[in-house]
């Protein structure tokens, strides 16, 4: 694996307890929120699974909770999404709460999360009172929690503020993901014959994850690799927008290509590897397939179609040679109960019982902002889309959000469960004007509309 890219466990627990100030550095430590006031109490306990739920309850509570959904990483109990954010709202006055999940399962918790994030409401009620408000935040995993807890729990939780949630859910997740370690497998390491799912144990998951980065970083030195990596990162959704750099300009496809490989190169297949694991251990087998996909046809449904051909023509490759290797290979196939049991868990989207405001990235590597427009169709064709806002940050990086940009989301959301308007404001304008007002860090909010999600199936 290369020198720049993370061990699985640590890129996933790094990425779950990542910070929200941009371009801060990372830890693997669990997070901890230094106290708003010298009375600031700090509640723990037990929920009957196992799990473990802490609060934060303000010297003068304004009366309203936030319950926090954390992301994929160690089942530790977290109630905020980054320190700065946490002190920010404790100084506000709200309560702050959240739950490990089951700690006795694997970190992809969905079968506990939802239960034990509303167990964790009525252990808060019985320790310091029941709120007269409850708003959800999730963040990564935790926001595809947060959207369950959208449509599930209405009487219980009065709105929900979604932070680079994996919204699509993680069926969908799994395939474009199959797709990209395909790719690589089939056109960069033929001759390895790696195994892409199905995987026996953690270790033979990082093992694939860091056979298909040095096959990567292999292949960038050429111009046939940069074109292949350019296809892999389409299927992935990979945005061309890497940190510390500038966006490239439009048609500059070599640029386009040199910022993909970089978060290639930072390691994010490791964390792909570690997450298909614990996911296959959460369903009960392999829930990703890739049989009878055209891959000509998915490429056309990406933004980056364009980039890819001009690196092929570049190269002198034969992309459509390529497709059809990728199309006649593809034999993937999943087990039915698996995809069953994920549908079942890990996805959103059939209509919500809330107000539902969404904040991503635009250029988020691990849960693609192109999630958003997946999701918010299916909110639409269950007639709900009044209900549901989204917006839209420029900047990398996965869930990396400024204090201001949390705290403005969270006023955003009460102000539409007060008075049960949204009255504009999550325009872009009025969230950045917010965000700005508060001093807690910038903000960076844009207008933006999400392509089309690249995966290529349907399931229910």
């Amino acid at each position: 694996m290369s020198k720049f890219a993370l061990g699985a466990a640590a890129l996933a627990a790094t990425l779950a307890l990542a910070t929200a100030a941009p371009a801060a550095a990372q830890s693997g430590t669990p997070r901890t929120i230094a106290p708003a006031a010298a009375t600031t109490r700090h509640l723990s306990g037990r929920l009957p699974d196992g799990a473990s739920w802490i609060a934060d309850l303000p010297a003068h509570w304004n009366g309203t909770l936030l319950l926090f959904s954390h992301g994929y990483g160690p089942t530790t109990a977290q109630d905020a999404p980054s320190p700065a954010a946490g002190q920010a709202l404790l100084a506000e006055g709200y309560a702050l709460a959240g739950s490990s999940y089951d700690p006795n399962g694997p970190w992809w918790a969905l079968e506990s999360a939802e239960r034990d994030q509303l167990a964790t409401l009525e252990a808060f009620a019985a320790a310091a009172g029941r709120p007269a408000r409850t708003l959800s935040v999730g963040q990564s995993m935790g926001g595809l929690v947060n959207a369950q807890l959208a449509r599930d729990a209405g009487g219980r939780i009065d709105g929900a503020l979604g932070l680079c949630g994996l919204v699509a859910g993680a069926v969908d997740l799994d395939n474009y993901q199959l797709d990209a370690e395909y790719t690589i497998a089939s056109l960069l390491a033929p001759d390895e014959h790696l195994k892409l799912v199905d995987f026996a144990s953690q270790d033979a998951a990082a093992a694939t994850a860091a056979r298909l980065t040095a096959a990567v970083e292999r292949a960038q030195a050429t111009p046939a690799g940069r074109a292949r990596i350019a296809l892999a990162a389409a299927y992935l959704n990979l945005p061309d927008w890497a940190p510390g750099q500038n966006p490239p300009a439009p048609g500059d496809a070599e640029g386009q290509q040199a910022q993909q490989y970089a978060w290639f190169a930072q390691g994010v297949l490791s964390f792909i590897g570690s997450a298909r694991y614990s996911v296959e251990q959460s369903a009960g087998g392999n829930t990703s397939w890739n049989a009878g996909v055209d891959y000509a046809g998915l490429l056309r449904s990406s933004e980056h179609a364009d980039q890819v051909r001009a690196l092929y023509r570049t190269a002198g490759l034969d992309l459509r040679a390529d497709l059809a290797t990728l199309t006649h290979g593809a034999r993937v196939h999943a087990d039915p109960r698996a995809v069953r049991r994920l549908q079942r868990t890990s996805t959103a989207g059939q209509g919500l019982a809330m107000p539902l405001l969404n904040l991503h990235t635009t250029a988020d590597q691990l849960v693609p902002v192109q999630q958003e427009n997946a999701f918010a169709s299916r909110v639409r064709a269950a007639g709900d889309g009044a209900l549901l806002r989204q917006a839209y940050v420029a900047r990398q990086g996965h869930c990396d959000f400024t204090a201001a940009e949390i705290v403005a989301g969270v006023h955003a959301l009460e102000h539409r469960v007060a008075t049960g308007h949204w009255d504009g404001g999550t325009t872009p304008a009025a969230l950045q004007r917010a965000a700005q007002a508060l001093d807690l860090g910038g903000a960076a909010f844009v207008p933006y509309r999400p392509t089309r999600l690249v995966v290529g199936r349907r399931h229910a």
